[in-house]
């Protein structure tokens, strides 16, 4: 059991990519699956699905080639969670990557929330 899952999921996501893989496995939650489909609309990722084996669930995530950088970061963790008002919410890399902020209506880019008008936990940064 994981503590924290989401970081989980970045570290085998960077480990992965750095290592030269193509994809990348790890358990489904519904949480993770909202943040891919960020990653997906913002191009950091290729595709991913959802693979069922019984009754365990699982995710691969394709990474998008063409990308050679990729970096994902773990920012509010359940330690020390990270909540920011739209007004607070910051580029990231001068606007070469993006922050995966958990609002009260789902999970977004940072970007996409300050243009809403909304804060929330910053969950990622990936660039």
């Amino acid at each position: 059991m994981h503590s924290d899952p989401i970081a989980d999921m970045a570290t085998r996501m960077r480990n992965a990519h750095q290592a030269g893989h193509t994809s990348v496995s790890f358990p489904h939650s519904k949480v993770k699956e909202l943040v891919l489909t960020v990653l997906k609309s913002k191009r950091y990722i290729s595709n991913y699905s959802v693979q069922k084996d019984g009754k365990f669930e699982s995710i691969t995530v394709t990474f998008d080639e063409s990308r050679n950088g990729f970096n994902i970061t773990r920012i509010s963790k359940p330690g020390q969670r990270i909540y920011k008002a739209h007004d607070e919410l910051k580029q990231v890399r001068n606007g070469f990557g993006i922050s995966v902020v958990s609002t009260s209506q789902g999970v977004m880019a940072g970007f996409e929330a300050f243009r809403k008008g909304i804060g929330g936990e910053v969950m990622l940064e990936v660039y």
